[in-house]
């Protein structure tokens, strides 16, 4: 078998694309034998987006707050080939590693209604029927929603889907995302639909929300579609508006320390926090509406908590604020919130002040956090690394202390970079917290200061760590790659 590439991605030569290509031509990959599960008659298409590292904001996306997030060497890649029957057959690389299902076939027909998608739910529903094959989501949710969503009058026919990737599960850098952007950049590829890198990513989000049942931000989808190579795509979530790829300072390294502790972006604890959230943000608008005033200094409130300062919100709301409370007293005194994602279960106890006040704070730390960065790289002057360092340890501690989202083992490996200094600055928790991987700021030669904390965290924990080091391009950047096996 021969794997013929018929038009070349904008950004070639990247090594997983490489190890992808062999494994199409079903010569010997890693990733096995792609090629049997394709044939002759119908071009491939090959869509890739990296994993990102949460260098600030994290878990203050959904509140409006600005993140700063870097695309990750290690990327998701996905081949999608065109069929002429209703057949949707999925294999995943790495889905039997993880004791699931390697391969998922589905009936275009079954998930229809006349020459219609079902709606969100009632897919979402069919969809996680098999536990082991509820992964198969994130690739094949790019057909009902490019069609529910109007990119697209409908598809006809199936497909043949191959997705391999190196973005570890569960590590806390997204590799939901990488997978969901991936697969909807190559089914708009296979089937000629031009979406703008924005739109893309909404759509991704909508398929981990809606179709997989993850209550996430948009700051992982946009990473992995918009981020540039060796730059922090910086986001200002209301809704999702880029407002720069800032390039990182000469001397700045970031890495990521994977923990090996496996966190869900759709647990109880990601949940809960998020609808404590909104539920501080309902709390407040209340109050506001009740003053029938704010004071001009103060931007309006909207939909964002973070459109809050820290100032004005510890002098105005913070102590109107309950600690605890449950969701049928709130619900019973204020309604629903705004969020479209999650509800207050009247069964639970909420901690609401604390996870009102992290994205607040969070927010602040960001806005330092760029303004350091920003003089850095025109000043040239490490100085403000320091300072950057500092935000990333406040951050975590309120990940653990204010969210209740850290973890014993990742709380080990900031101790341990803390306790190593030197060109090692700052570290925190990433992404949804409760385990995952730890972002880390150094210094210059900084390499052996971070093999050393890897090292340190084996032996106090009897875990390897993986450890990601480098940077790649976003799909848009990358473009699609088209291949024919002859």
């Amino acid at each position: 078998m021969t794997l013929k590439c018929t038009h070349q991605p904008a950004v070639p030569g990247l090594r997983d694309l490489r190890e992808f290509e062999k494994a199409l031509a079903g010569r010997r990959s890693k990733w096995g034998n792609l090629g049997q599960h394709f044939d002759r008659r119908q071009p491939i298409v090959v869509a890739r987006a990296p994993g990102r590292l949460d260098c600030m904001g994290g878990i203050a996306d959904y509140s409006g707050s600005l993140v700063c997030e870097l695309p990750l060497a290690e990327a998701a890649l996905v081949a999608v080939q065109k069929r002429e029957d209703d057949r949707l057959i999925v294999h995943s690389a790495n889905a039997a590693s993880e004791g699931l299902a390697a391969t998922v076939e589905l009936s275009s027909a079954e998930l229809r209604r006349r020459k219609r998608f079902k709606p969100y739910d009632a897919l979402q529903r069919q969809l996680a029927t098999d536990p082991s094959a509820a992964w198969a989501a994130y690739l094949v949710g790019a057909f009902p929603v490019l069609q529910t969503e109007g990119a697209t009058a409908g598809f006809a026919g199936g497909a043949n889907i191959a997705v391999a990737s190196d973005v570890p599960l569960g590590a806390g850098v997204s590799s939901s995302a990488a997978i969901e952007v991936a697969a909807m950049r190559a089914v708009c590829g296979a089937y000629d639909i031009e979406l703008e890198g924005l739109e893309l990513a909404r759509l991704c989000q909508l398929v981990e929300n809606r179709l997989v049942g993850a209550p996430c931000g948009i700051m992982d989808q946009m990473t992995s579609a918009l981020g540039a190579n060796d730059s922090l795509l910086v986001i200002l979530c209301q809704p999702h508006r880029v407002l720069a790829n800032l390039q990182i300072p000469p001397g700045w390294k970031f890495f990521g320390i994977n923990s090996k502790v496996k966190h869900a972006v759709g647990g109880s604890k990601y949940t809960d926090t998020r609808t404590a959230a909104f539920m501080g943000h309902k709390i407040v608008a209340a109050q506001m509406q009740r003053a029938r005033v704010t004071p001009a200094e103060y931007v309006p409130l909207g939909d964002y908590l973070c459109n809050l300062s820290p100032r004005e919100f510890g002098a105005l709301y913070r102590d109107l604020l309950p600690t605890k409370m449950t969701g049928a007293e709130f619900l019973k005194r204020y309604g629903d919130t705004v969020d479209p994602i999650t509800s207050p279960d009247p069964a639970k106890t909420y901690q609401v002040r604390t996870r009102t006040e992290h994205p607040i704070f969070e927010n602040a730390r960001v806005q330092q956090f760029i303004q350091d960065l920003g003089i850095s790289y025109r000043t040239l002057s490490t100085v403000f690394a320091k300072d950057a360092g500092e935000l990333m340890y406040g951050s975590h501690w309120s990940y653990g202390n204010r969210c209740g989202m850290g973890s014993p083992e990742t709380d080990v490996i900031v101790k341990l970079v803390k306790e190593r200094g030197g060109n090692l600055l700052g570290a925190k928790i990433t992404g949804g917290g409760s385990g995952g991987t730890v972002a880390v700021l150094g210094l210059g030669n900084c390499e052996k200061d971070v093999e050393w904390v890897a090292k340190q965290y084996l032996k106090k924990t009897g875990v390897t760590p993986d450890v990601f080091v480098g940077s790649s391009p976003g799909a848009v950047q990358f473009g699609v790659a088209k291949y024919r096996l002859t």
